[in-house]
């Protein structure tokens, strides 16, 4: 099975038609399934209204799976610091990519962010955006 963890920004980039945003919506129709923390969903509406959008960005994260961490990922966050410095929400992200596969190597982290994309192809995610 084919999965990407999916950072806010492609989807605030196929959201609003940004450069390049039809293929990347090709590109993350291409995976069995597309995950997220559920910061993403905080991070797309706050940038709906940022850009006057009254609409939901509900149809957006209707094809996401959440991952929802149990615990503390401090363990996570210090192994990405290693790698190299994020942002706090990108950082959020990376964890939760972190949690879900332990092993980077068997997951796509798809992000437009030049920095994060760095540091997880550090970790050694299959980086498949940016």
């Amino acid at each position: 099975m084919r999965a990407a963890y999916v950072d806010t920004s492609c989807l605030v980039a196929v959201a609003f038609g940004e450069e390049g945003s039809e293929s990347l919506a090709v590109r993350l129709l291409g995976f069995d399934r597309c995950i997220s923390a559920n910061l993403l969903e905080a991070e797309l509406s706050a940038a709906f209204v940022r850009e006057g959008v009254t609409t939901s960005p509900a149809g957006f994260l209707a094809h996401l799976d959440w991952v929802h961490p149990d615990r503390p990922l401090t363990p996570e966050i210090g192994r990405i610091l290693r790698a190299g410095y994020v942002r706090g929400a990108d950082l959020w992200h990376l964890a939760c990519a972190l949690y879900l596969s332990p092993t980077p190597e068997e997951l796509h982290f798809l992000t437009l962010d030049r920095r994060q994309q760095e540091v997880a192809e550090v970790l050694g995610f299959q980086v498949a955006a940016g």
